[in-house]
């Protein structure tokens, strides 16, 4: 088995510990500030609310993973427009949410279940995915400043509140991030800094118990690691052995491309988690490049359905669902995803070649 029960309760823990850590951030006001910030920033622009918006998205994506751009920021966002909903600002968090996730092993969860078999450092695998990371956030700016071309060339509010940027938390955040960058293990610097965060603001009564448990949501990490087993089991059968012989073993730019859109196909199938899993054994095979193409696939790819990836179902409960319907995300998904998908993948077969 590629993921035994010991790595992938190491993945799951490192979920709950970030997601208690963002919610702890959240309820000292980081999340608020960020918003109110970028809100002043646009000056009442559509357009600069949105690159603002989408700059904030990949931060935090980035930093306290996916979900935590779903779950906490969507809200903000929506709020930072309440007087004059914009949809694209609602769907800026969502897709960065996926296609932002590409650039740090803990951004996403798909990230941390292939970071072993890559055999890069956590710098190394940052590097390799730079370029793509930038590509991903500049084609999602212009796709959707495009899409909503029309509602963007109306005003947004320009009065917001002021808030003072809560140091302690940030502080926290910060150094969890370089305790990543070290190479220890995810879940040890992230369990570390939601005890940090959160008995801080258990102590300043800004959250409580239930809320911080709510927010480590343990029945869907319970489930997600049953589904992890499973479909490791699976990939043990013939299902495994099928994927084994339907992927390229090259590391061409075609191949390569290949591989990232089986990846998107079965991201879009089964959710992009059980896909890494499946297709992580044959992609593995073939090298680094193959893995971190397969990558953009399942990240940059789950964009295309609002199955493809757990984050896009938790950023429709977040809010999505009130300036969003469901024919409209898959549309816009349809229209635009693949073509990012083969664009990302360029980028990284060009880079690699020049770095590798």
């Amino acid at each position: 088995m590629t993921h035994d029960l010991s790595s992938l309760s190491a993945v799951i823990a490192f979920l709950v510990a970030i997601m208690v850590l963002a919610k702890a951030c959240a309820d000292e006001g980081v999340f608020d500030v960020m918003g109110a910030r970028v809100a002043r920033l646009a000056r009442g622009s559509s357009t600069r609310l949105l690159a603002w918006s989408i700059g904030l998205a990949a931060v935090v994506t980035t930093v306290l993973s996916l979900d935590a751009t779903v779950v906490l920021l969507t809200p903000v966002l929506i709020a930072a427009i309440a007087a004059h909903p914009h949809r694209s600002h609602a769907y800026a968090s969502v897709r960065i949410a996926n296609s932002g996730s590409t650039l740090l092993p803990v951004s996403n969860l798909t990230n941390l279940l292939v970071f072993s078999a890559t055999g890069l450092t956590f710098v190394g695998f940052a590097w390799a995915m730079l370029p793509v990371w930038l590509v991903a956030i500049a084609c999602e700016y212009v796709v959707l400043r495009w899409w909503f071309r029309r509602e963007l060339r109306e005003p947004v509010p320009t009065e917001h509140e002021s808030y003072a940027l809560p140091l302690f938390p940030c502080a926290v955040v910060l150094v969890v991030l370089l305790a990543l960058a070290s190479g220890t293990t995810p879940w040890v610097p992230a369990a570390a800094g939601a005890i940090l965060t959160g008995g801080y603001a258990l102590v300043r009564r800004t959250t409580t118990w239930r809320d911080l448990l709510d927010a480590a949501n343990l029945p869907l990490a319970g489930f997600v690691l049953v589904w992890g087993l499973d479909v490791t089991w699976l990939a043990d059968t013939q299902v495994g052995e099928w994927f084994d012989d339907a992927m390229p073993v090259g590391v061409g730019l075609g191949a390569l491309i290949v591989t990232a859109l089986i990846g998107m196909v079965a991201t879009n199938v089964v959710n992009n988690l059980p896909a890494t899993l499946l297709l992580l054994p044959p992609a593995a095979t073939a090298g680094p490049e193959a893995i971190l193409a397969l990558l953009i696939g399942v990240n940059v790819g789950a964009n295309l359905t609002l199955i493809g990836s757990l984050a896009n179902i938790l950023w429709r409960q977040s809010g999505g669902r009130t300036l969003s319907s469901v024919r409209e995300f898959h549309l816009l998904g349809l229209a635009t995803t693949p073509a990012i998908v083969v664009i990302c993948t360029t980028v990284l077969w060009a880079w690699t070649s020049l770095i590798w």
